[in-house]
């Protein structure tokens, strides 16, 4: 992969990790050019070492890219990609790491010229803190990265796309776009929400707030983690995700309300039941997901 010329459109958490997970492993074999919007945040992509060169210039960012690897927010991909299409080479292959895939592919399909692929992938982690500050080459390590399967790009090219992201340690698997959508709304974007769900409680009942602050130990704490994520990113996922997340919220609050109502009867050997049957399967979990990637 020597001389290799690499885009980040969106040097924050995510993009910055990639370009220090690249530069990480192929050095000077990979040129990564970054694109942001402040010169502070030029600044900090570059003082970092997530990118060699940074500019507000989308032109003069993708014009000799290989690889434009997208992660902003998922309803800025969109546009970002109509405004970056004139100036990328023919032979260039896009790749996005946004949370939702139906509506990227959806989208920006029918926007792509001959001889310009597309490759959409999501890597399933993150941080609750966001930029370029909080980047880390090992971000990806052993973390899940969806390549999704619907693709406009020919097989050589494709592969190319999955050796870049298997550089970053990632474990690698394939879904549909529809299914990958199905199982970040359960894996993901449904506990985000009720992660800040927990909060927005705790701030409905103020006059026992401070109280309650006191006695938060680490299951609030641990449970409530993500809520401190990026508000725009987490706007956008439910915007473009709105069926899966609407459908799986409908369940939780069917299955809260059970619980209320055995809370209600006073019938402990349901409560107990809910309890034990969540503590199985969670337990089960943990076993499974040690076995389901090779390294």
């Amino acid at each position: 992969m020597a001389n290799l010329n690499v885009a980040i459109i969106g040097v924050g958490l995510i993009g910055g990790s990639f370009g220090l997970a690249l530069k990480s492993r192929l050095g000077d074999g990979v040129h990564i050019k970054g694109l942001c919007r402040t010169q502070a945040s030029m600044d900090a992509a570059v003082a970092r070492g997530a990118v060699d060169e940074a500019s507000s210039d989308i032109a003069e960012v993708v014009k000799d890219a290989d690889v434009i690897y997208l992660s902003t927010p998922v309803l800025q991909i969109v546009p970002m990609v109509e405004k970056l299409l004139p100036f990328v080479k023919e032979g260039a292959v896009l790749t996005d790491a946004g949370s939702t895939k139906s509506y990227l592919w959806d989208s920006i399909r029918p926007l792509l010229p001959p001889h310009v692929y597309y490759v959409s992938g999501h890597p399933m982690t993150g941080k609750e803190k966001s930029g370029v500050e909080a980047a880390d080459k090992d971000l990806f390590l052993h973390k899940c990265y969806v390549v999704l399967e619907e693709t406009t790009a020919p097989k050589d090219v494709y592969d190319k796309v999955v050796n870049l992201i298997r550089l970053t340690g990632a474990n690698l698997t394939t879904l549909s776009t529809a299914k990958h959508d199905r199982c970040a709304s359960l894996i993901s974007h449904v506990p985000h929400i009720t992660a800040a769900a927990l909060v927005t409680l705790l701030s409905q009942n103020p006059k026992d707030d401070e109280d309650s602050l006191k006695l938060a130990g680490g299951g609030f704490k641990d449970t409530t983690r993500i809520a401190s994520s990026n508000a725009d990113m987490w706007a956008d996922i439910c915007m473009t995700n709105g069926a899966a997340i609407e459908a799986h919220l409908a369940q939780m609050q069917k299955i809260l309300g059970e619980v209320a109502d055995a809370v209600r009867r006073k019938d402990r050997t349901a409560v107990h039941d809910y309890f034990a049957a969540a503590k199985k399967r969670r337990d089960n979990i943990l076993h499974e997901t040690e076995k389901m990637f090779e390294i």
